[in-house]
């Protein structure tokens, strides 16, 4: 399993991160790339913003808009991130 993080980026109502992962996979098939957005707060600790788990085998190459849920696997009606997917 691998894990990655992006810098924190603060006071920011739509903040772009502009940062890129490599994961190498073995089995494809089987892969998943969770994605979890956190709040960072700097009188508590960071709050649980939304998550999303997607098969590595049904994503495409390109931009695409990836829908959060919260903790108890509800979609979020207007949170979403716009990520962008390369694969070699």
């Amino acid at each position: 399993m691998a894990k990655k993080k992006t810098s924190v980026i603060s006071n920011n109502w739509f903040p772009v991160w502009g940062e890129e992962f490599d994961f190498p996979l073995t089995v494809p098939e089987l892969a998943l790339l969770r994605i979890e957005v956190r709040e960072n707060d700097k009188h508590q600790k960071d709050d649980f913003g939304g998550q999303t788990c997607l098969p590595a085998s049904e994503l495409k190459s390109g931009f695409r808009s990836v829908p959060l849920y919260d903790e108890k696997g509800d979609k979020f009606k207007s949170a979403k991130l716009l990520m962008r997917f390369q694969f070699r």
